[in-house]
């Protein structure tokens, strides 16, 4: 066979195996999970999370059978841990956002159901957390209206947590 039948085989593989892991710890994260005190929607989270993991180890993975050597992968990888360094000190970009979600899902007493109001001297407002995304929170106030907030301003704004969900 030549190489790029080889290529062609790994490749079919890997995708193939990426599949099957990621169906395993769908189901297994979801069965560990349930037996804690974790809400649905932080279960979403760490699945996305794991499964953002996993396709990064994929990428990486058809890249090496593809013919990128370890300098040029270590290059990348490089590329993106700077770019969220950055993120973490960057106040309005998108890599802010997705920090600003971790840390918001690891450190922050907020969660799916809660009833929180933001104290902005400009423009006040509160609702019920509808969705917590990578990149926004939903709330939902009682006229019914749905106010997305960037998770990084989110962090900048003191907030009060007026009904916790069960």
């Amino acid at each position: 066979m030549n190489d790029y039948k080889i290529q062609i085989i790994e490749t079919l593989a890997i995708i193939a195996l990426y599949a099957i892991i990621f169906f395993i710890t769908k189901t297994a994260i979801n069965k560990a999970l349930k037996n804690t005190q974790l809400q649905r929607g932080r279960r979403k989270i760490i699945i996305k999370a794991v499964h953002l993991f996993t396709t990064i180890t994929a990428i990486i993975f058809l890249a090496s059978v593809w013919g990128l050597e370890q300098n040029e992968i270590a290059v990348f990888a490089s590329t993106i841990l700077t770019a969220i360094g950055i993120a973490f000190f960057a106040q309005w970009s998108l890599l802010s956002n997705i920090t600003s979600s971790i840390i918001l899902f690891f450190n922050h007493p907020l969660k799916l159901g809660d009833t929180i109001k933001v104290m902005d001297k400009d423009y006040p407002f509160e609702g019920e957390i509808t969705d917590l995304t990578y990149f926004f929170v939903h709330l939902k106030t009682n006229t019914g209206e749905t106010i997305t907030i960037p998770n990084s301003i989110l962090l900048q704004k003191p907030i009060s947590v007026i009904e916790k969900s069960l």
